[in-house]
Protein backbone atom coordinates (compact mmCIF):
# COMPACT_ATOMS: atom_id res chain seq x y z
CA UNK A 1 0.00 0.00 0.00
CA UNK A 2 1.25 3.36 -0.93
CA UNK A 3 2.44 5.76 2.11
CA UNK A 4 -0.12 6.53 3.82
CA UNK A 5 -0.60 10.96 4.99
CA UNK A 6 -0.87 11.74 8.12
CA UNK A 7 -4.44 13.35 9.23
CA UNK A 8 -5.07 13.90 12.59
CA UNK A 9 -9.07 13.42 11.39
CA UNK A 10 -7.77 9.40 11.33
CA UNK A 11 -9.53 7.49 14.00
CA UNK A 12 -8.47 4.42 13.27
CA UNK A 13 -5.07 2.62 11.38
CA UNK A 14 -4.70 -1.02 11.02
CA UNK A 15 -1.25 -1.44 10.03
CA UNK A 16 0.27 -5.06 8.34
CA UNK A 17 -2.07 -6.98 10.69
CA UNK A 18 -1.79 -10.69 10.74
CA UNK A 19 -3.46 -13.35 12.61
CA UNK A 20 -3.60 -17.17 12.75
CA UNK A 21 -5.04 -20.10 14.55
CA UNK A 22 -3.62 -22.93 15.43
CA UNK A 23 -5.21 -26.18 14.51
CA UNK A 24 -4.79 -29.89 14.20
CA UNK A 25 -4.75 -29.74 10.89
CA UNK A 26 -2.29 -26.91 11.19
CA UNK A 27 -1.68 -23.07 11.28
CA UNK A 28 -4.21 -21.13 9.77
CA UNK A 29 -3.26 -17.80 8.22
CA UNK A 30 -6.50 -16.23 8.57
CA UNK A 31 -5.99 -12.59 8.13
CA UNK A 32 -2.41 -11.76 5.86
CA UNK A 33 -1.29 -8.24 6.23
CA UNK A 34 -4.54 -6.15 6.02
CA UNK A 35 -3.74 -2.73 5.97
CA UNK A 36 -6.63 0.48 6.31
CA UNK A 37 -7.33 3.56 8.01
CA UNK A 38 -10.63 4.89 9.26
CA UNK A 39 -11.28 9.04 9.83
CA UNK A 40 -14.00 9.90 12.66
CA UNK A 41 -17.37 9.87 11.59
CA UNK A 42 -16.53 7.79 8.38
CA UNK A 43 -17.71 4.82 7.31
CA UNK A 44 -15.58 1.48 6.15
CA UNK A 45 -17.06 -1.68 4.21
CA UNK A 46 -15.16 -4.56 4.54
CA UNK A 47 -16.56 -6.99 1.78
CA UNK A 48 -15.81 -11.02 0.91
CA UNK A 49 -16.85 -13.90 0.69
CA UNK A 50 -17.00 -16.10 3.94
CA UNK A 51 -14.02 -17.11 5.49
CA UNK A 52 -12.17 -14.45 3.89
CA UNK A 53 -10.77 -12.75 7.32
CA UNK A 54 -13.39 -9.74 7.87
CA UNK A 55 -14.85 -10.73 10.85
CA UNK A 56 -11.35 -11.96 11.95
CA UNK A 57 -9.84 -8.66 11.52
CA UNK A 58 -12.58 -6.96 13.14
CA UNK A 59 -12.54 -8.52 16.25
CA UNK A 60 -8.72 -8.23 16.52
CA UNK A 61 -9.51 -4.50 16.57
CA UNK A 62 -11.39 -5.49 20.12
CA UNK A 63 -9.11 -8.37 21.28
CA UNK A 64 -12.03 -10.76 21.28
CA UNK A 65 -10.30 -13.64 19.24
CA UNK A 66 -9.69 -16.57 21.64
CA UNK A 67 -6.04 -16.42 21.99
CA UNK A 68 -4.83 -19.62 22.11
CA UNK A 69 -5.36 -20.61 19.52
CA UNK A 70 -5.23 -17.32 18.03
CA UNK A 71 -2.53 -15.47 17.80
CA UNK A 72 -1.51 -11.94 16.40
CA UNK A 73 1.62 -12.17 14.76
CA UNK A 74 2.57 -9.06 13.40
CA UNK A 75 1.09 -5.44 12.80
CA UNK A 76 -0.30 -2.98 14.71
CA UNK A 77 -3.50 -1.29 15.93
CA UNK A 78 -3.14 2.35 16.59
CA UNK A 79 -6.85 3.75 17.60
CA UNK A 80 -6.50 7.66 18.60
CA UNK A 81 -2.49 7.72 18.17
CA UNK A 82 -1.93 4.80 21.04
CA UNK A 83 -1.66 0.61 19.47
CA UNK A 84 -4.01 -1.72 21.52
CA UNK A 85 -2.40 -4.36 20.94
CA UNK A 86 0.14 -2.80 23.93
CA UNK A 87 -3.03 -2.71 26.18
CA UNK A 88 -3.68 -5.41 28.87
CA UNK A 89 -7.17 -7.07 29.29
CA UNK A 90 -8.29 -4.90 32.63
CA UNK A 91 -7.11 -1.51 29.68
CA UNK A 92 -9.61 -3.01 26.86
CA UNK A 93 -11.85 -4.02 29.27
CA UNK A 94 -12.47 -0.35 30.00
CA UNK A 95 -12.11 0.65 25.89
CA UNK A 96 -14.54 -1.52 25.06
CA UNK A 97 -18.16 -0.89 25.18
CA UNK A 98 -16.82 2.81 25.43
CA UNK A 99 -14.69 4.13 22.96
CA UNK A 100 -15.28 0.70 20.52
CA UNK A 101 -18.65 -1.02 20.54
CA UNK A 102 -19.43 -4.19 18.45
CA UNK A 103 -23.36 -5.37 16.70
CA UNK A 104 -22.69 -9.17 16.18
CA UNK A 105 -24.05 -11.40 13.71
CA UNK A 106 -26.92 -12.80 15.76
CA UNK A 107 -28.26 -11.37 18.38
CA UNK A 108 -30.20 -14.29 19.43
CA UNK A 109 -26.74 -15.59 20.28
CA UNK A 110 -25.32 -12.13 21.48
CA UNK A 111 -28.10 -11.12 23.95
CA UNK A 112 -28.54 -13.10 27.33
CA UNK A 113 -31.42 -15.22 27.23
CA UNK A 114 -32.03 -14.73 30.95
CA UNK A 115 -32.25 -11.19 31.05
CA UNK A 116 -34.44 -8.02 30.62
CA UNK A 117 -32.95 -6.13 27.82
CA UNK A 118 -33.13 -3.32 29.74
CA UNK A 119 -30.58 -4.34 32.58
CA UNK A 120 -28.57 -5.54 29.43
CA UNK A 121 -28.27 -1.50 28.30
CA UNK A 122 -28.22 -0.58 31.99
CA UNK A 123 -25.03 -2.41 32.80
CA UNK A 124 -22.94 -1.25 30.00
CA UNK A 125 -23.55 2.39 31.70
CA UNK A 126 -23.60 1.96 34.70
CA UNK A 127 -19.41 0.04 34.20
CA UNK A 128 -18.84 2.80 31.84
CA UNK A 129 -20.18 6.09 32.84
CA UNK A 130 -21.05 5.57 36.34
CA UNK A 131 -24.61 5.66 36.45
CA UNK A 132 -27.02 5.56 39.05
CA UNK A 133 -29.64 2.78 38.33
CA UNK A 134 -32.46 4.80 38.12
CA UNK A 135 -29.86 7.24 35.05
CA UNK A 136 -29.34 4.08 33.48
CA UNK A 137 -32.54 2.52 33.55
CA UNK A 138 -33.68 6.34 32.04
CA UNK A 139 -31.13 6.43 29.23
CA UNK A 140 -31.99 2.61 28.58
CA UNK A 141 -35.52 3.68 27.73
CA UNK A 142 -33.99 6.68 26.08
CA UNK A 143 -32.06 4.44 23.70
CA UNK A 144 -34.68 2.08 22.70
CA UNK A 145 -36.92 4.58 21.53
CA UNK A 146 -34.00 6.30 19.49
CA UNK A 147 -33.49 2.72 17.79
CA UNK A 148 -36.88 3.08 16.88
CA UNK A 149 -38.49 0.41 19.28
CA UNK A 150 -42.71 0.90 19.86
CA UNK A 151 -43.40 1.44 23.65
CA UNK A 152 -39.73 1.69 25.10
CA UNK A 153 -40.45 1.96 29.00
CA UNK A 154 -42.47 -1.86 28.22
CA UNK A 155 -39.63 -3.19 25.73
CA UNK A 156 -37.00 -2.69 28.51
CA UNK A 157 -38.91 -5.20 30.90
CA UNK A 158 -39.02 -7.90 28.13
CA UNK A 159 -36.52 -10.85 27.59
CA UNK A 160 -34.69 -11.31 24.20
CA UNK A 161 -37.12 -14.25 23.02
CA UNK A 162 -40.03 -11.50 23.00
CA UNK A 163 -38.74 -9.87 20.52
CA UNK A 164 -39.01 -9.93 16.83
CA UNK A 165 -35.37 -10.73 14.59
CA UNK A 166 -35.46 -7.41 13.59
CA UNK A 167 -36.32 -5.61 17.39
CA UNK A 168 -33.75 -7.58 18.44
CA UNK A 169 -31.06 -6.40 15.96
CA UNK A 170 -32.68 -2.81 17.22
CA UNK A 171 -31.43 -3.28 20.96
CA UNK A 172 -28.74 -5.12 19.84
CA UNK A 173 -27.48 -1.44 18.13
CA UNK A 174 -29.04 0.34 21.29
CA UNK A 175 -26.47 -1.52 23.70
CA UNK A 176 -23.51 -0.73 21.32
CA UNK A 177 -24.66 3.34 21.37
CA UNK A 178 -25.42 3.29 24.66
CA UNK A 179 -22.14 4.69 25.38
CA UNK A 180 -21.45 7.00 22.11
CA UNK A 181 -18.76 5.28 21.12
CA UNK A 182 -16.09 6.74 18.65
CA UNK A 183 -15.85 3.46 16.44
CA UNK A 184 -18.85 1.01 15.87
CA UNK A 185 -18.23 -2.49 14.41
CA UNK A 186 -21.08 -4.18 12.76
CA UNK A 187 -20.56 -7.91 11.61
CA UNK A 188 -22.95 -8.58 9.04
CA UNK A 189 -25.59 -6.81 10.91
CA UNK A 190 -28.71 -7.30 8.40
CA UNK A 191 -27.38 -11.02 7.31
CA UNK A 192 -30.71 -12.56 9.44
CA UNK A 193 -33.34 -10.15 8.07
CA UNK A 194 -35.72 -9.99 5.64
CA UNK A 195 -34.75 -7.25 2.76
CA UNK A 196 -37.51 -4.95 4.46
CA UNK A 197 -35.99 -5.14 8.05
CA UNK A 198 -32.66 -4.79 6.34
CA UNK A 199 -32.77 -1.41 4.87
CA UNK A 200 -34.69 -0.10 8.02
CA UNK A 201 -31.59 -1.20 9.98
CA UNK A 202 -28.61 0.41 7.70
CA UNK A 203 -31.20 3.50 7.46
CA UNK A 204 -31.03 3.85 11.37
CA UNK A 205 -27.19 3.37 11.98
CA UNK A 206 -26.81 5.97 9.08
CA UNK A 207 -29.08 8.23 11.15
CA UNK A 208 -27.55 7.35 14.34
CA UNK A 209 -24.47 8.33 12.59
CA UNK A 210 -25.33 11.70 11.56
CA UNK A 211 -26.16 12.34 15.39
CA UNK A 212 -23.20 10.88 17.12
CA UNK A 213 -20.26 10.72 14.71
CA UNK A 214 -19.57 7.38 15.23
CA UNK A 215 -17.33 6.53 12.91
CA UNK A 216 -18.35 2.48 11.38
CA UNK A 217 -16.85 -0.44 10.25
CA UNK A 218 -19.54 -2.43 8.39
CA UNK A 219 -18.68 -6.14 7.82
CA UNK A 220 -20.71 -7.71 4.84
CA UNK A 221 -21.09 -10.31 1.88
CA UNK A 222 -23.01 -8.23 0.17
CA UNK A 223 -21.87 -5.22 -2.07
CA UNK A 224 -25.97 -3.98 -2.42
CA UNK A 225 -25.68 -3.41 1.43
CA UNK A 226 -23.06 -0.40 1.24
CA UNK A 227 -23.68 0.90 -2.20
CA UNK A 228 -25.68 3.64 0.08
CA UNK A 229 -24.01 4.13 3.51
CA UNK A 230 -20.22 3.63 2.93
CA UNK A 231 -17.49 6.01 2.20
CA UNK A 232 -14.94 3.40 1.54
CA UNK A 233 -14.68 -0.11 0.43
CA UNK A 234 -11.99 -2.89 1.19
CA UNK A 235 -12.35 -6.50 -0.56
CA UNK A 236 -10.94 -9.19 0.96
CA UNK A 237 -9.88 -12.74 -0.36
CA UNK A 238 -8.39 -15.42 1.31
CA UNK A 239 -7.33 -12.84 4.45
CA UNK A 240 -5.64 -10.07 1.83
CA UNK A 241 -7.28 -6.73 0.97
CA UNK A 242 -6.94 -6.99 -2.55
CA UNK A 243 -8.64 -3.82 -3.50
CA UNK A 244 -9.40 -0.87 -1.39
CA UNK A 245 -10.96 2.32 -2.55
CA UNK A 246 -13.96 5.35 -2.79
CA UNK A 247 -17.23 3.44 -3.18
CA UNK A 248 -17.52 5.15 -6.40
CA UNK A 249 -14.63 3.56 -7.23
CA UNK A 250 -15.40 0.09 -6.37
CA UNK A 251 -19.06 0.00 -8.12
CA UNK A 252 -17.66 2.03 -11.25
CA UNK A 253 -13.98 1.74 -11.59
CA UNK A 254 -13.26 -1.69 -10.22
CA UNK A 255 -9.97 -3.46 -11.35
CA UNK A 256 -9.63 -6.44 -9.55
CA UNK A 257 -11.54 -9.69 -11.29
CA UNK A 258 -12.59 -11.26 -7.39
CA UNK A 259 -14.31 -7.40 -7.51
CA UNK A 260 -16.09 -8.05 -10.69
CA UNK A 261 -16.86 -10.85 -9.70
CA UNK A 262 -18.81 -9.34 -6.71
CA UNK A 263 -20.33 -6.62 -8.65
CA UNK A 264 -21.52 -9.35 -11.37
CA UNK A 265 -23.19 -11.75 -8.62
CA UNK A 266 -25.23 -8.63 -7.57
CA UNK A 267 -28.45 -7.88 -9.34
CA UNK A 268 -28.71 -4.58 -11.07
CA UNK A 269 -31.42 -1.72 -11.14
CA UNK A 270 -29.92 0.63 -13.82
CA UNK A 271 -30.06 -1.06 -17.20
CA UNK A 272 -33.37 -2.09 -18.91
CA UNK A 273 -32.48 -5.59 -19.79
CA UNK A 274 -32.57 -8.43 -17.78
CA UNK A 275 -28.91 -9.66 -16.94
CA UNK A 276 -27.81 -12.81 -16.12
CA UNK A 277 -26.31 -12.90 -12.46
CA UNK A 278 -22.67 -14.75 -12.69
CA UNK A 279 -21.88 -16.51 -9.87
CA UNK A 280 -17.98 -17.12 -9.24
CA UNK A 281 -16.63 -20.99 -9.73
CA UNK A 282 -14.74 -22.72 -7.74
CA UNK A 283 -14.02 -22.15 -3.80
CA UNK A 284 -11.27 -20.05 -1.81
CA UNK A 285 -7.74 -21.29 -1.21
CA UNK A 286 -6.85 -23.67 1.53
CA UNK A 287 -5.46 -20.99 4.54
CA UNK A 288 -3.14 -23.47 6.36
CA UNK A 289 -1.23 -23.81 2.65
CA UNK A 290 -2.32 -20.28 1.19
CA UNK A 291 -0.98 -20.33 -2.69
CA UNK A 292 2.61 -18.34 -3.07
CA UNK A 293 0.76 -16.49 -5.68
CA UNK A 294 -2.22 -14.50 -6.21
CA UNK A 295 -4.59 -16.18 -3.74
CA UNK A 296 -7.71 -16.07 -6.18
CA UNK A 297 -5.60 -17.28 -9.47
CA UNK A 298 -7.64 -20.60 -9.22
CA UNK A 299 -10.75 -19.62 -10.43
CA UNK A 300 -9.55 -16.34 -11.91
CA UNK A 301 -10.21 -16.12 -15.78
CA UNK A 302 -7.91 -13.43 -16.31
CA UNK A 303 -4.43 -15.39 -14.87
CA UNK A 304 -1.50 -15.30 -16.28
CA UNK A 305 1.50 -17.88 -15.14
CA UNK A 306 2.93 -14.85 -12.84
CA UNK A 307 -0.19 -14.94 -10.74
CA UNK A 308 0.31 -18.77 -10.01
CA UNK A 309 3.80 -17.91 -8.72
CA UNK A 310 4.07 -14.64 -7.39
CA UNK A 311 2.02 -12.22 -4.74
CA UNK A 312 1.26 -9.15 -6.97
CA UNK A 313 2.19 -6.05 -5.71
CA UNK A 314 0.13 -3.20 -4.57
CA UNK A 315 -1.05 -0.55 -7.31
CA UNK A 316 -2.14 2.69 -7.03
CA UNK A 317 -5.12 3.10 -9.45
CA UNK A 318 -5.62 6.64 -8.24
CA UNK A 319 -5.05 8.27 -4.54
CA UNK A 320 -7.90 6.76 -2.65
CA UNK A 321 -8.00 3.84 -4.54
CA UNK A 322 -5.49 0.34 -4.83
CA UNK A 323 -5.31 -3.40 -6.34
CA UNK A 324 -3.65 -6.06 -5.71
CA UNK A 325 -3.51 -7.62 -9.87
CA UNK A 326 -0.61 -8.55 -12.45
CA UNK A 327 -3.07 -6.97 -14.55
CA UNK A 328 -2.15 -3.71 -13.85
CA UNK A 329 1.52 -4.36 -14.53
CA UNK A 330 2.76 -2.75 -17.50
CA UNK A 331 3.50 -5.66 -19.77
CA UNK A 332 0.05 -7.50 -18.90
CA UNK A 333 -2.21 -7.71 -21.91
CA UNK A 334 -5.37 -5.58 -21.84
CA UNK A 335 -8.37 -6.98 -20.86
CA UNK A 336 -12.12 -6.03 -21.27
CA UNK A 337 -13.84 -4.92 -18.00
CA UNK A 338 -17.28 -6.96 -18.09
CA UNK A 339 -19.01 -4.58 -15.44
CA UNK A 340 -18.08 -1.48 -17.28
CA UNK A 341 -17.24 -2.92 -20.95
CA UNK A 342 -14.32 -0.86 -21.26
CA UNK A 343 -10.83 -2.10 -21.84
CA UNK A 344 -8.22 -1.91 -18.19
Amino acid sequence: MSEIKKDNDILLHVKNLHVAFDTYAGEVKAVRGVDYELKKGETLAIVGESGCGKSVSAQTIMQLIPMPPGKIKEGEIIFEGKNLLDYSDKEMEKIRGKDISMIFQDPMTSLNPTMKVGKQIMEVLIKHQNMTKSEAHDRAVEMLKLVGLPNPEKRAKQFPHEYSGGMRQRAMIAIALACNPKLLIADEPTTALDVTIQAQIMDLMQELQDKLNTAIILITHDLGVVADSAKKIAVMYAGIIIEYGETNDIFYNAQHPYTWGLLQSVPRLDVETEVRLVPIDGTPPDLIAPPKGCPFAARCDYAMPVCKESMPEVSDVSDNHYVRCWLKHDMAPEVVNPVTGRRD
